[in-house]
């Protein structure tokens, strides 16, 4: 049963570093999920049953970001509050380099496909909504005005994100930038700590 796991979590990952390697060569709109498959080895079918959608391919870390937020709050230590518990997160994937970060000079290039398409913007906004109401679920059985509280975190790390984003497409040095990031995370999560 193992082995067949592992199988299955190679083919999902050279599908999806084919595609992203397409797309990063030729822009989003411009390839076809044929030509991902081809590139993978797969049958086109074999694609679609990993990837539902075009946008999937591109997205393939999408649940883990759409969940992040609500498993940082629901998995916290029974002392630690929701916003400490989503400060600690994202501390912990800046020190470590979380690759959905973009701390990398390559992440700009992926960030200029999502430029460039707008299906893909959409569906960026889709995932941030998503992850905005499963931080409310979450929140919705640990304190009253789970939307507004879960929309301010959310926000927060969103800004973040998109800071993030924003220095290291501008051509900053990922250091810099982590510095730069910490910092305000500091500052934001703590004015945070004091609505809780």
């Amino acid at each position: 049963m193992a082995l067949r796991a592992e199988k299955k979590a190679a083919t999902r990952a050279a599908i999806a570093d084919a595609a992203l390697a397409l797309f990063l060569a030729r822009g989003f709109d411009r390839v076809t999920v044929a030509e991902v498959a081809e590139a993978a080895r797969v049958s086109v079918n074999t694609a679609f049953n990993y990837f539902p959608t075009k946008e999937d391919l591109f997205f393939d870390r999408q649940e883990q970001v759409v969940q992040r937020l609500a498993a940082a709050v629901r998995d916290r230590a029974p002392h630690e509050s929701p916003v400490g518990a989503v400060r600690r997160l994202f501390l912990e994937e800046l020190d470590r380099g979380e690759p959905t970060l973009g701390l990398s000079p390559d992440a700009g290039a992926f960030w200029q496909v999502v430029e460039d398409s707008p299906a893909l913007q959409a569906r960026a906004r889709l995932l941030a909504q998503l992850a905005e109401e499963a931080l409310a679920d979450v929140l919705g059985g640990a304190l009253g005005g789970s939307r507004w509280r879960a929309a301010v975190l959310a926000g927060v790390d969103r800004a973040l994100h998109a800071q993030i984003r924003d220095r290291i497409r501008a051509g900053a040095d990922p250091e810099a930038v982590r510095a730069e990031v910490r910092a305000e995370a500091e500052t934001a999560y703590e004015a945070l700590s004091k609505l809780a």
